[in-house]
């Protein structure tokens, strides 16, 4: 079940393209001080329809048609802000590079920023909200522990989900009977028509037959695994309710998503490789000069399948420990000068795309992992290894969304979050996945810090 239907994406679309227009004329208007006339506006429409296809792409690439939880959706008026400026700038490309249409836009593109900003903004913000059904469904949820908590706190306090909890069995705190008993009281409610329960928990065995026979009973009804229901809000896996038949159902993907993802890493690895190949000298004299020592750094990595493989990147540490943190847990090697602007720039990671070209590495996947720290995080994080069922990445779906991962050091609890990603593509791999998370990497790196 997705818990939010696919038709508001289409709205927000839609909308979006609307309000790109509704900005044009405004923009128009207060550039004349009058109302535009049609051929006017239809004279500037033109070249814009290109440029709205083009910023719905920008916007695709920020963020802005994922799905947003509360604490995400607090950074939309900064995102929106800072995305209608890069399509400005890339409209005054258009305009200069093409000046087929006759049009020398310079102050419009100025007033539209704020117009189209301000109109974005308001239309995202306080009318999309109107666009969705008031009445939410009532749902009982089955099952203990923090995820439960978390999973019942993001729905109910967000009016985005169709439904609400209006009833929790704490598995955990009541016998088989009592379970029974009060999930029936439940179940005899008419406005009760969703069921989301742990199916992991022993309990559930029992509860299974009554929740079956009530199915008939209802006008409207639906069962969800709250395993399934805490992905599809988060877009993480709850590692507590992670059981082996889970990971080993989503062992092979398609081979044709195999061929064509190996396809596009090769292509496009090769094409990036030796463009990159120019920036090497002066990478290479920065480092030189800087400290004087060697230009690259070879490290070892757990690969697919658990096999080491050897990874090459520009040196932006002091030196190569190999993972070998020590008693405490953390590196002794320091960032350098050069260094910490080839990591802000992500500069130091050219030189893994010939591992691209080579087959160990992906451009998308679970990030590879020293041996030291995989024997440490393996002995101590259930389903660890699971994440290397698939070929790492040089960027990944937890590259993207757990911004606390543990950097030169080892983190128990930090890496179990970064996990919950990890399986969760795992689960959820696919090519248009790729191309969503190797956009949103092109965001990251032009517009947001290196790690």
């Amino acid at each position: 079940m997705s818990i939010v239907p696919k038709r508001e994406y289409l709205a927000l679309l839609l909308g979006d393209v609307f309000t790109f227009a509704i900005a044009l004329w405004i923009t128009l208007a207060l550039r004349t001080l009058s109302v535009p006339s049609w051929d006017f506006f239809a004279t500037h429409l033109r070249p814009f329809t290109i440029l709205f296809a083009l910023w719905v792409l920008i916007f695709f690439m920020a963020g802005l048609y994922a799905r947003y939880t509360r604490p995400r959706r607090a950074r939309l008026p900064q995102l929106i802000f800072y995305t209608q400026t890069v399509n400005v700038v890339l409209a005054a490309l258009f305009f200069f590079l093409i000046p087929y249409f006759g049009i020398a836009p310079k102050t419009i593109l100025a007033i539209y920023l704020i117009v189209s900003s301000l109109l974005i903004f308001l239309w995202r913000i306080f009318l999309f909200p109107f666009v969705r059904p008031k009445e939410r469904s009532k749902a009982v949820i089955i099952g203990s522990g923090d995820e439960i908590e978390e999973l019942k706190d993001e729905v109910n306090q967000d009016e985005r989900y169709p439904f609400m909890f209006e009833r929790v069995l704490d598995t955990d705190h009541a016998e088989k009977h009592e379970a029974i008993q009060q999930l029936s009281r439940f179940i005899e409610e008419d406005d009760l028509s969703i069921i989301v329960a742990d199916l992991s928990h022993p309990i559930m065995h029992s509860t299974l037959p009554f929740i079956y026979t009530a199915a008939f009973s209802k006008r409207r009804f639906a069962f969800i695994d709250i395993a399934d229901l805490y992905e599809d809000v988060f877009e993480r896996s709850a590692l507590p309710l992670l059981r082996y038949g889970s990971i080993l159902k989503n062992l092979m993907a398609p081979a044709s998503y195999d061929v064509l993802k190996r396809s596009v890493d090769a292509v496009l690895a090769c094409a990036i490789g030796v463009v990159s190949v120019v920036v090497y000298p002066f990478v290479a004299l920065a480092i030189k000069i800087d400290d004087g020592g060697s230009i690259f750094v070879v490290q070892e990595r757990i690969g697919q399948f658990q096999k080491p493989i050897r990874i090459v990147k520009f040196r932006s540490m002091s030196g190569n420990d190999g993972g070998n943190y020590g008693g405490n847990g953390k590196t002794q090697l320091k960032v350098t000068r050069v260094g910490r602007w080839l990591r802000l720039s992500r500069i130091d990671e050219l030189p893994q795309l010939w591992n691209v070209v080579r087959g160990d590495l992906s451009f998308v996947g679970p990030r590879p992992e020293l041996p030291a720290l995989v024997s440490h995080y393996s002995a101590r994080i259930p389903f660890y290894d699971a994440r290397h069922l698939v070929k790492p990445g040089l960027t990944g779906w937890a590259q993207l969304n757990h911004h606390a991962h543990p950097h030169h050091g080892a983190d128990v609890e930090e890496t179990k979050n970064k996990l919950s990603y990890d399986l969760y593509y795992l689960k959820n791999r696919s090519f248009l996945l790729d191309i969503y998370i190797m956009f949103q990497t092109a965001r990251v790196v032009l517009f947001e810090r290196g790690s």
